[in-house]
């Protein structure tokens, strides 16, 4: 009829996968009925029950590829990730020629919707990207790896701007990759620690804003630190229990994954000017439900309402436990709700790195500024800005260094004694820039003193014996810290474990983990550097000048300041073992 409106069509945003056999035409020239029936068996048993696990659908499959709907791109990677993990396993015993390997593509894009098909550039790019990936292989777009980078254990190759064929403008690709050193598996359980043993999990957000995710998140970093200040108890850190954000999980598997004896899980909502938290203890073998509680309070008695759910845990699992001890060590660090507020959003803003850190630093600052005397934010504003310094292409400047200094010392004097946090952070910031190191060191074993499961006071407190030279105590501080946050992100353990291999003159052991680092944290620059240094004092002056290639390529300058190095003959290595590599390239 004319000047009927025009039929409504329906579009949606999604998370694309698609995924081709490679070398399909060769495998059915070769054995058409055996390809048929091993690609039939391996949809049976992997792809599609990986496929359901992760919440995809199936839109369509052709003779050799598939495309797969997700709820979500962090989704779309998990089950391609266990996709080809699975197909990795099942190949190992197949002859090359013969084996099945997927090429996969994951975009997040604008589809339209029609009698359950899917179309539109969203899916156009993701089958471009499947495209350009290899047998075996994963290639995503940048606002996938944007969306995902973080969350899950894998890494991701800037492969650059690629014009793909019929996509009007440049896409950026990435490469993903499984991380070098996994996380344990389900069914790889961890030893139990010969002390009790927990890990909270992140709480639900029942405020129906995300943006109150900080509030949620920050509330479970406080009930952690109070209950590892009990000295009896082994706690898991926040990183490796926040792997499981956002997932339905069985505590089974996450006793079995994080090595703990107990799990707490709960939730948080806030309304207004008041906040209730339910918490529920769970043994996890057993899956038997301990205890559970509900607190409600205004914000003005958070705190407080910290305090006991930490004391309740603890009671249910050591009942001869006495509660004045953690009631003693668990001190109010500001009066002032905003800045704790700031500072927890600087918290939440610190592990993305880049700019990031940098409005981190503001907001930390800021939090300062309203409370001058807030322990934890002094810290915290002062190892930002070693941070700065440490992960900047250029040095950041005297004034970045004075205020650090200036920072981690009020913050010392505002900690007094009893702030585990703000202690390890202003101990390692002083050293790192070069202040007394015994001094600096006292700091951080102090703080490790207070709280024993505290993962990255025992990082901080490795990297302090590094610079110093000891490398014993700085290998054993480090692994320590790997134990009890198991599922961290380990781009600086890696590096900090290499270069005590380094300048141990182990230079054969040193290489993998600078290169595992770099793979996990691409954008770090530290481990570049003792890379072409190694590579240098081994002989493999090919590798070298790649590496001092590719600092340059960062705008990064090859020789490094080596001042956090105490001992001469440390940083005569590293320097010698640089010039060998940029004379090379000269």
């Amino acid at each position: 009829m004319e000047g009927a409106a025009p039929e409504r069509v329906e579009r949606r945003l999604a998370a694309i996968l698609t995924a081709d056999v490679a070398g399909y035409s060769r495998l059915m020239g070769r054995d058409e009925a055996g390809t048929l029936a091993r690609l039939k068996t391996r949809r049976r048993e992997l792809i599609d029950p990986e496929i359901a696990e992760h919440k995809g659908r199936i839109v369509k499959t052709t003779g050799d590829g598939i495309l797969i709907e997700f709820p979500s791109v962090v989704e779309a990677v998990a089950c391609a990730l266990a996709v080809q993990r699975g197909m990795r396993e099942r190949n190992a015993a197949i002859p090359g020629d013969q084996r099945i390997e997927f090429r996969v593509g994951i975009n997040s894009g604008d589809v339209i919707v029609e009698e359950g098909d899917i179309y539109g550039d969203g899916v156009n790019v993701a089958a471009r990207l499947e495209a350009l990936a290899e047998p075996g292989g994963i290639c995503v777009s940048a606002i996938v790896r944007d969306q995902v980078e973080g969350r899950l254990d894998c890494a991701f190759e800037d492969l650059g701007e690629r014009s793909l064929k019929n996509i009007a403008r440049p896409i950026r690709v990435f490469r993903v990759s499984p991380l070098p050193n996994p996380p344990p598996q389900a069914g790889a359980a961890l030893p139990l620690p010969d002390k009790p043993s927990i890990a909270v999990l992140p709480f639900q957000n029942l405020s129906g804003d995300p943006e109150q995710d900080y509030f949620a998140d920050g509330m479970v970093e406080e009930i952690i630190t109070a209950l590892s200040r009990i000295r009896w108890l082994f706690v898991i850190a926040r990183n490796s229990s926040f792997t499981y954000k956002g997932q339905s999980v069985d505590v089974k598997r996450v006793g079995r994954e994080l090595g703990v004896r107990y799990v707490l899980e709960g939730s948080v909502r806030k309304a207004g000017g008041r906040v209730r938290i339910t918490a529920q203890l769970v043994e996890a073998e057993s899956g038997a439900h301990l205890w559970a509680d509900r607190f409600d309070g205004s914000l003005e008695d958070v705190f407080d309402l910290q305090d006991q759910v930490a004391i309740k845990v603890a009671g249910v699992i050591e009942p001869a436990l006495q509660t004045a001890e953690i009631r003693r060590s668990t001190a109010r660090p500001t009066s002032d709700s905003t800045a704790y507020d700031l500072y927890l959003r600087a918290v939440q803003l610190y592990p993305l790195g880049g700019e990031q850190v940098r409005e981190a630093c503001r907001l930390a600052d800021e939090a300062i500024s309203r409370d001058p005397h807030f322990a934890p934010a002094l810290g915290l504003a002062a190892y930002l800005r070693a941070s700065l310094e440490a992960n900047s292409a250029v040095a950041t400047g005297e004034q970045n260094r004075a205020e650090a200094i200036d920072l981690a010392r009020r913050a010392v004097l505002a900690a007094s004694t009893d702030d585990a946090n703000a202690l390890c952070s202003a101990g390692f910031t002083l050293g790192y820039f070069g202040e007394d190191m015994d001094a600096a060191m006292a700091l951080v074993d102090r703080s490790l003193s207070l709280n024993p499961s505290y993962a990255v006071g025992w990082l901080l407190s490795g990297l302090l014996r590094l610079y110093a030279g000891d490398l014993v105590a700085a290998a054993e501080h480090i692994e320590r810290s790997i134990r009890l946050n198991p599922r961290a992100r380990m781009g600086l353990p890696l590096a900090a474990l290499g270069i005590a291999h380094f300048f141990d003159r182990k230079f054969d052991l040193a290489a993998p983990k600078f290169l595992a680092a770099i793979q996990e944290r691409p954008g770090y620059l530290t481990p570049y550097r003792f890379l072409a240094a190694d590579y240098a004092h081994m002989g493999r002056m090919r590798e070298a000048r790649e590496v001092i290639a590719k600092l340059r390529s960062l705008n990064a300058q090859a020789e490094p300041r080596v001042g956090h190095w105490r001992k001469p003959e440390h940083q005569q290595l590293l320097l010698s073992g640089l010039r060998l590599a940029m004379g090379e390239t000269a």
